[in-house]
């Protein structure tokens, strides 16, 4: 079943502006606008946990960053677990705590854990038995799987993270809620298998989305997604609810359930857009213009991806340069910008003397912020002269590409390896009729 005629796709050009006339994408396919996005609670709330992550290039210093933060709002008071997804050991050097798969104390109020893909099968399987035990779905084969047995696959620690980070966290729940009674902490912050690993799993809500109204479609619209899609939703509906939630099947497909899933999708989205609840920063070696120019495309990316980018942190790994820490501030301004002088990794770390030091103060004010810089959105609307900006650092204009669907009612933005939509409100929808690279942002002029 064809869904929609392919999209008209604009190449921008060389020059810094062009103008291009196209028609419109003939079939508009019927959809629901999503919702206004839901703000939870400030983070101050304890009713909340806050979810702290930074990007950066290998060897930039993103793992002792990590440490840095977590130490930072232990010693606030938070209770806070740095969350490992590495068999690298520098974090236990750093923190001079053995971290295990299972949250460690490191001091007061500070504990660490390391993911280990192989352990996180276990649980989601065990829920997936029990499950197929009640519906008997497999008729019992399933119940021969040993979960020991699996090796992972790639692609597994991307998904096997983010189930346990949910439940660390709770992003996906109605209420962003301490949803882990065992560990109840007030911060988690993430250190990722990589920097590209985790700009997945910031946008994976978001991209979901797409993905599950396209399913619904299939399981409504055709013979085989009528015949096993009740089964099948059931199925996992069942396995992450333990069975707690009673749908009335009646062996129809339920759209309560279909639109339970976007809600749980929608959470999570309107999480890594909230800076109360949400921080992601830049790390970035100073003295290396390699290391700048990865941080100024994660950027890019980590907008593509629909986060917010908190702040950037430079580290410098020689002597203390004031021309580098100057020459950063500009390359990322308007992002709140702190810089660390070099650490002495002579085991084991004073980190009380270090967050007192005087040189960090500026990093823990960094981390302390709250709120965003509005010249730091992704996207600005202005009816009046009706055009879009997009804010995209770190890509060139000659890497940008613009799809328009819907009527005009959206587009879609393809950079690096990112796609993002953004729908247009009434008063600017329309036909793309011009767009020029401004200062790394791209304004677009609606017709």
């Amino acid at each position: 079943m064809a869904l929609c005629n392919p999209p008209t796709i604009l190449y921008l050009p060389s020059s810094s502006s062009f103008s291009l006339q196209f028609p419109y994408n003939s079939f508009n396919l019927r959809r629901r606008m999503p919702p206004a996005t839901i703000i939870a609670k400030n983070s101050t709330d304890a009713s909340v946990t806050k979810f702290i992550t930074f990007l950066g290039k290998g060897g930039s210093g993103k793992t002792f960053s990590a440490a840095f933060a977590a130490q930072h709002f232990a010693m606030a008071g938070l209770k806070t677990c740095l969350v490992i997804h590495s068999q690298d050991p520098a974090a236990d050097y750093i923190l001079n705590c053995k971290i295990g798969t299972t949250p460690v104390t490191c001091n007061d109020n500070l504990s660490a854990v390391r993911l280990e893909t192989t352990k996180l099968i276990l649980e989601p399987l065990s829920k997936l038995k029990q499950a197929d035990a009640r519906l008997n779905l497999t008729q019992g084969l399933l119940e021969g799987v040993v979960g020991e047995e699996l090796g992972v696959l790639p692609g597994m620690d991307t998904i096997f993270s983010a189930l346990e980070l949910e439940k660390l966290v709770g992003f996906l729940r109605k209420k962003t809620q301490k949803n882990n009674p065992k560990y109840d902490f007030d911060v988690i912050v993430y250190d990722g298998l990589s920097t590209e690993e985790t700009i997945r799993l910031i946008g994976a809500t978001g991209k979901s989305r797409l993905y599950l109204k396209y399913m619904r479609l299939l399981a409504e619209k055709t013979d085989f997604g009528r015949l096993a899609g009740p089964s099948l939703l059931r199925l996992a509906d069942e396995s992450l609810n333990a069975g707690t939630y009673s749908s009335g099947y009646n062996g129809q497909l339920s759209g309560e359930i279909w639109d339970k899933l976007e809600h749980t999708l929608e959470n999570g989205s309107s999480f890594v857009t909230n800076p109360d609840l949400f921080g992601c920063y830049l790390v970035m070696n100073i003295n290396d213009p390699m290391s700048l120019n990865a941080a100024l495309r994660y950027w890019g990316c980590a907008v593509q991806a629909g986060a917010l980018i908190s702040g950037a942190f430079g580290i410098s790994y020689s002597s203390y340069d004031h021309q580098h820490v100057e020459t950063a501030k500009t390359k990322f301004s308007p992002l709140p910008f702190a810089s660390f002088t070099p650490v002495s990794f002579t085991p084991p770390l004073n980190w009380r003397d270090i967050m007192h030091n005087e040189n960090s103060k500026d990093a823990q004010e960094l981390l302390s912020r709250t709120g965003l810089n509005e010249h730091t959105q992704s996207v600005t609307f202005d009816p009046v002269n009706k055009t879009v900006t997009l804010l995209m650092p770190g890509f060139d204009k000659s890497e940008i590409k613009l799809y328009q669907y819907r009527g005009g009612s959206e587009l879609l933005i393809e950079a690096g390896d990112q796609r993002r939509v953004v729908f247009l409100p009434s008063q600017i929808q329309g036909k793309v009729g011009g767009a020029k690279f401004i200062d790394r942002k791209l304004v677009i002029a609606m017709q």
